[in-house]
């Protein structure tokens, strides 16, 4: 998974290139995925293009055009998005979805689910353009892990409606339909204020990392090089512009099953690992495990999210 922004000890993960951003650095997980590690960042600075709008390979190309930053979140570490399920209405309180390696508290361990725990994290909410126009607050985290999936949720002091009276920003809202191979994507990065685009390559029926184990996760194909700091960014279908799944992490140095070098693992226990290439986890599975008021519901009919 791309590391968070943290005194971490392993290698700058594969998430978001691009000027680093003015939020000082808070305690963070320090593991894997597509976070940004402190004492990396600024090295990576200079070998990267500023402007989101530079070309580069794997960032916004013409086909992206409709994908933009609005309802995207800066965290201190990492990427993260206001979301809405397709039922939400505007007097719930909102939500930010991010990944569960990127949580205040220090990544969850295999098997652990955190729910309704007080939190008052901050996000920068950005526009379509990037800029950074609010900080929201959470009022407690709703959901957390790294189990099946990499995924939190954090409820906000805010309803959608005020975020969209206030600063003119509506929630990107989740698909709840399997995302398709082939699929044309854009994934934009908060952290970096940096879009990047390709295709879905395929599912890996399990994605293996370190300790944690993923279950039919998403494959980019090679133009979306994120790097650290784009985890938990939302990956966005170009043509309907819902969020199909979360992105979370890919195999940096070719190493097998290891932590910032996922390996995958078909049916049959057939292990492939694919160098440079990147992962996020599906996000279809969530809208049922959350009901009225946005209220977190792990019993829910068609809710297969991990209970604690």
């Amino acid at each position: 998974m791309r590391k968070p922004l943290a005194a971490a000890f392993f290698a700058l993960a594969i998430a978001g290139a691009g000027a680093a951003p003015a939020t000082a650095a808070e305690a963070g997980p320090q593991g894997f995925g597509k976070a940004a590690e402190a004492g990396k960042v600024t090295s990576a600075v200079s070998d990267v293009v500023t402007s989101a709008t530079d070309a580069l390979s794997g960032l916004r190309g013409p086909s992206a055009k409709a994908v933009n930053f609005a309802g995207t979140v800066a965290l201190s570490n990492c990427s993260g998005s206001v979301v809405r399920m397709p039922d939400s209405e505007d007097n719930d309180p909102a939500l930010v979805m991010t990944n569960g390696h990127c949580l205040d508290g220090g990544m969850p361990g295999p098997g652990e689910v955190r729910v309704d725990q007080a939190s008052s994290r901050t996000f920068g909410l950005l526009n379509s353009s990037g800029s950074r126009v609010a900080t929201l607050r959470a009022a407690k985290l709703a959901y957390g892990t790294m189990t099946d999936t990499d995924v939190a949720f954090y409820q906000l002091t805010t309803t959608y409606g005020q975020i969209k009276s206030s600063y003119g920003i509506n929630a990107l809202t989740l698909n709840d339909a399997h995302p398709v191979a082939g699929t044309a994507i854009s994934i934009p990065s908060g952290y970096w204020k940096r879009i990047y685009s390709c295709d879905i390559d395929g599912f890996a029926h399990t994605l293996k990392e370190g300790d944690w184990t993923f279950k039919d996760s998403v494959r980019y194909t090679s133009a979306c090089n994120t790097i650290g700091g784009t985890s938990g960014s939302p990956v966005v279908d170009q043509a309907t512009g819902k969020v199909v799944a979360i992105n979370n992490t890919g195999n940096e140095d070719g190493e097998r099953c290891t932590v910032n070098n996922p390996c995958e693992v078909d049916a049959n226990g057939n292990v492939t690992v694919r160098k440079g290439i990147n992962y996020a986890q599906q996000t279809y599975q969530i809208p049922a495990c959350f009901g009225v008021d946005n209220k977190l519901d792990l019993s829910a009919s068609g809710c297969t999210l991990p209970k604690p």
